[in-house]
């Protein structure tokens, strides 16, 4: 799209210079033929370095922008972006190469394997798996019953996906009209399996908006698990059944997550973390240990807290 059909789409004045937009991106991530936004002020230190061609914020940011990124004036930044992603969509099904199967590879009959797709060498896709357009499977992967992957997504090496999963749905993002209606932000990346991962029955992995949700290598994931947008989940790290992190959420290296334990979204956990069953992290942890809890609290403390609560209730 040019700049004027897409200030026209979201309802902005532009008059500027008319560039071809070719995508969407984060403003860190952006390059000289994306657009990028502004929503949160938290994101201000990336706006100066960004690369983007033009970004849609506030009229009070729009001072902050490098020299020659071109400034779409929105009162509801977030609002436009939701409306624009729409434009961006890729379609379902849109390659016309046939799938590459590599050698020794098993595909069951019922299997769909969309155009585009590539799967390695030794791969076991069994029945009723869908594998969309241009999706990427490595050697020596299992994808039992009823797996989806969607289009785009990279699953690496001696990956297994149990029955029942979902890899790359759409994140769970809307922008809210003062009506309280839901305007739907497409979901234009993907999702990344890399090395060694294995996904339990039934549990999700939610695409990014822009870019990709990572798990990373070796990372174990149990049944019934929820892993939302943009999240980046480190290496060796094991989410046990329940258990779910909230949009762009990173944890690091061999960060253990108890069943039924949560994350909110935008956080950090420091690697070789454990929270224990049903904790509840609403803040950014920044030093390894055990946490227990709602609120969050180191265990040890919890467990302590829990012996005085007993003798109260006892009393």
């Amino acid at each position: 799209m040019t700049l004027h059909e897409i200030a026209e789409w979201i309802g902005v004045e532009y008059n500027g210079t008319n560039i071809d937009i070719a995508s969407m991106n984060t403003l860190k991530e952006a390059n000289g033929n994306e657009i990028s936004f502004l929503s949160d002020s938290k994101y201000e230190k990336e706006l100066l370095d960004t690369k983007a061609a033009a970004v849609i914020l506030p009229a009070a940011k729009a001072a902050l922008l490098p020299a020659g990124v071109i400034a779409l004036i929105s009162d509801e930044p977030y609002m436009s972006v939701a409306k624009l992603s729409r434009c961006f969509v890729k379609p379902i099904c849109s390659s016309n190469e046939s799938p590459i199967i590599g050698a020794g590879s098993i595909i069951y009959p019922t299997a769909h394997i969309e155009n585009g797709a590539r799967i390695g060498d030794n791969c076991t896709i069994m029945s009723g798996v869908y594998i969309g357009a241009d999706a990427v499977i490595g050697d020596d992967v299992t994808l039992y019953p009823n797996v989806c992957v969607y289009r785009d997504c990279k699953i690496g090496n001696r990956v297994i996906v149990h029955a029942g999963s979902v890899i790359g749905s759409d994140g769970f993002g809307y922008a809210h009209t003062k009506l309280g209606e839901h305007i739907k932000l497409y979901q234009n990346g993907n999702a990344v399996l890399e090395d060694d991962v294995e996904i339990g029955a039934n549990t999700t992995v939610d695409c990014a908006v822009f870019g990709s949700t990572i798990i990373k290598q070796g990372s174990k994931i149990d049944n019934l698990v929820q892993i939302g947008h943009n999240c980046v989940i480190g290496e060796h790290s094991i989410m046990v059944s329940q258990s779910g992190v909230a949009g762009s959420t990173i944890l690091g290296r061999n960060v253990v997550m108890g069943g039924q334990s949560a994350t909110a979204g935008h956080l950090s956990i420091a690697p070789f973390t454990t929270l224990a069953a049903r904790s509840g992290v609403t803040k950014s942890i920044t030093k390894a240990g055990v946490y227990s809890g709602f609120p969050l609290m180191e265990h040890k403390l919890w467990l302590r807290f829990q012996a005085k609560l007993a003798k109260i209730l006892e009393s």
